[in-house]
């Protein structure tokens, strides 16, 4: 008997994975198109190997003034696959825990959902141990100024989305 429980049990593991992605289809349009950006900017990267994806958001807020346009601020996750990077076709990638995860900050101005170039948009990831006080302090001014070269209140004073 205590065999067989501990044989569901392990199956238990494969049926639901150990990780808690949050799907990237179930965010909002405005958000994916930032991670997007960040994740095109990581693969820039020459020294990164891995196939990476969207993990999870840790928050998210958004700021409308009118006129179609919105001012979005999205911290979130991303985490390194199994996969080789420049895969095209991830649904096979499993999420690797021996890497740590990388923790980004997106914020720019939309305009009929599009990403406007001007004010230009702001992209910082980093691998999350290596993430100080320092740069979240930067992360925070830089995205206030994005807001307020277009005279528009602060981002992070905006609601919030969690």
């Amino acid at each position: 008997m205590a065999a067989l429980l501990l044989w569901l049990f392990s199956l238990s593991f494969l049926a639901f994975p150990s990780y808690a992605k949050e799907d990237y289809d179930s965010l909002p349009e405005p958000y994916k198109k930032g991670v997007d950006m960040a994740l095109e900017k990581l693969n820039s990267h020459a020294s990164i190997l891995h196939h990476f994806l969207f993990f999870k958001s840790v928050k998210k807020s958004e700021f409308e003034p009118g006129f179609d346009v919105k001012y979005i601020y999205h911290n979130f996750y991303l985490k390194a696959t199994k996969c080789q990077k420049g895969t095209v076709d991830s649904s096979g990638c499993k999420f690797r825990n021996d890497r740590p995860l990388i923790d980004c900050v997106t914020c720019y101005k939309t305009f009929i959902g599009e990403i406007e170039e001007q004010p230009n948009p702001y992209v910082h990831c980093v691998h999350r141990p290596a993430l100080t006080e320092d740069m979240r302090t930067s992360r925070a001014e830089r995205c206030n100024d994005l807001g307020y070269s277009s005279g528009t209140p602060t981002l992070l004073l905006s609601t919030g989305k969690n």
